[in-house]
């Protein structure tokens, strides 16, 4: 079931052992996708990684698990747990959860298994839908090699898990949802459930989110919830109600929540509707769910004023925003494929009547080209403080925008992708943008962390390729795997984007809409044939 390969120089060896007593004084645990509520991917707690020593990074093992490919999907973000109460004494646990419907667990140290747990349900029936006659209309049957699958809709278990606070017995629990729509509570100890699977209803193709004992989450139709506090109104699930979609809900790292409770989620390309506010139709926008009457209600939203023409190039805002304060007001940072940064104030998204006004925007970063498939931003924008200084992440695929400046453009300048760096500061009393560094090249920027001033983030080497000339759009995911590179992790200078490490060519394979995870001296990433790296001191 696995793989594991260590490298055994002695200078690993020494450096893992250091490694792992420097960190077991810290409260080093990242226990949800973007690592708070807020989705900053801001690891506020690595001290052991840094500038100075990141150029000395190596592999230090290498762990190759049983997952099969779905579509393009395999393996998700990893977490991490210190002391965790094993039989061998206190542990750091490394838990990703595969498309297949398994939890894998590895010792942090050595990448050697510590758990597996496969999730077993019936699969629901195909949804069927209405025909251009009206009559409802089955899909297709799936390929029998999931390898085909469509990319947008792999199917089995693509959410990012969260894991809760521990026990008196210092047993955590880990909450995830199978591709059957059940939510499990698992011991991150066992990997067994240890409360009654809920019946949530509703899978989420992105991550989870814990919040005042419920578990939220993106799917079908809204915001969904489900109490997994202990107690009477254990399993209570809430759906949403009055929204009538207009896009799927997107956000690689799953739904925002700010400071009063607000949980935000980005709809993808489709039509926009508000004129009746008991079916709103919202697509291409970023919107606001609260609780109200038992059900989640769309609170507020943001749609931008060229929606249309977003929806006619497939241009929707994608990414996870991540909320901030900034002077004492909260805000939030989005952007998407049309590859603006906005700042939205969760009070007042939309600006005025209309919702089409942001508190701010900038020029376009990419897209140059308005391609809706290599181009612009994915998957979620990251932000944190550095000396009372706001900074604002934002990953993109394919070049920078020509007529779009940084002050400090590292090289080789962005052909395939990148990520750019922005200063959020006031002028005239108000914030704005102020461009700092653009990084190098990378095949396709992802999502990036922040780390004790490092930025850590990769280029997936995903073949993003959706129309070919000879068989025009096609979902079949064989055809891009096919052609994909493969994975290259960087570390960059926080405050400059200079490269200061990458993992060259140690990765063969590719990965695609998973994350990068950084705790305790390590950096954890996975590839889409199955393999789990770790990379550290």
């Amino acid at each position: 079931m696995f793989n594991v390969t260590r490298i055994k120089t002695l200078s690993a060896l020494a450096t893992v052992v250091l490694g792992c007593g420097m960190a077991a004084a810290q409260n080093g645990n990242w226990l949800m996708s973007g690592g708070d509520i807020q989705r900053s991917g801001w690891n506020k707690d690595e001290h052991i990684l840094s500038k100075t020593n990141v150029g000395k990074m190596k592999l230090l093992w290498k762990t190759k698990t049983d997952v099969y490919p779905q579509g393009l999907h395999t393996l998700m973000d990893p977490l991490v747990v210190q002391n965790v109460p094993t039989a061998e004494g206190p542990k750091e646990i490394v838990y990703i959860l595969g498309v297949g419907d398994t939890l894998y667990a590895f010792d942090a140290k050595t990448g050697k298994p510590f758990f597996e747990h496969h999730f077993k349900y019936t699969k629901p029936e195909p949804e069927t839908r209405p025909g251009p006659d009206g009559q409802p209309r089955r899909p297709q049957a799936q390929p029998t090699d999931t390898r085909h699958y469509n990319f947008l809709n792999p199917g089995g278990s693509t959410d990012v898990p969260v894991i809760g606070e521990p026990d008196t017995k210092g047993v955590r629990p880990i909450y995830v949802i199978d591709g059957g729509g059940n939510l499990h509570v698992l011991s991150d100890v066992t990997g067994e459930d240890i409360q009654d699977v809920i019946k949530a209803g509703a899978t989420s193709k992105f991550a989870l989110q814990l919040y005042k004992g419920s578990i939220i989450w993106a799917g079908r139709g809204g915001i969904f919830s489900a109490v997994v506090t202990p107690g009477p109104d254990y399993g209570k699930v809430t759906t949403s109600k009055g929204f009538g979609g207009g896009g799927g809900l997107w956000g690689r790292r799953g739904p925002v929540i700010t400071e009063d409770g607000t949980v935000w989620t980005t709809t993808g390309d489709g039509p926009y509707n508000p004129s009746n506010p008991n079916n709103l139709v919202l697509g291409n926008s970023v919107v606001g769910f609260h609780l109200k009457d038992d059900h989640w209600e769309v609170k507020d939203w943001f749609t931008p004023p060229n929606w249309d023409w977003l929806r006619r190039r497939d241009l929707d805002p994608n990414n996870t925003p991540t909320a901030f304060n900034f002077h004492g007001k909260e805000y939030m940072a989005a952007s998407g494929k049309e590859c603006r940064l906005y700042l939205l104030d969760p009070e007042n998204p939309g600006g005025s009547a209309d919702h089409h006004e942001p508190f701010l925007k900038t020029d376009y970063i990419c897209n140059e080209m308005v391609d809706f498939a290599s181009a612009g931003s994915w998957g979620a924008v990251s932000s944190w403080e550095d000396k009372g200084t706001r900074w604002v992440l934002v990953p993109f695929w394919g070049p920078k925008h020509s007529k779009f400046k940084f002050p400090i453009e590292n090289t080789p300048v962005t052909k395939e992708g990148g990520v750019g760096a922005f200063k959020l500061v006031e002028e005239g009393g108000k914030p704005v943008y102020k461009p700092v560094w653009v990084s190098r090249d990378m095949f396709r920027g992802e999502p990036p962390l922040i780390a004790n001033g490092v930025v850590y983030t990769w280029g997936s080497g995903d073949d993003t390729q959706q129309v070919w000339p000879d068989i025009g759009l096609n979902f079949d995911s064989s055809n891009r795997a096919a052609l994909a590179n493969h994975v290259t992790v960087y570390a960059l200078d926080a405050e400059t984007g200079k490269e200061l490490w990458s993992s060259k060519d140690q990765i063969p394979s590719f990965n695609h809409f998973t994350g990068i995870t950084v705790a305790n001296g390590k950096v954890y990433i996975s590839s889409y044939d199955g393999n789990v790296y770790c990379f550290g001191l």
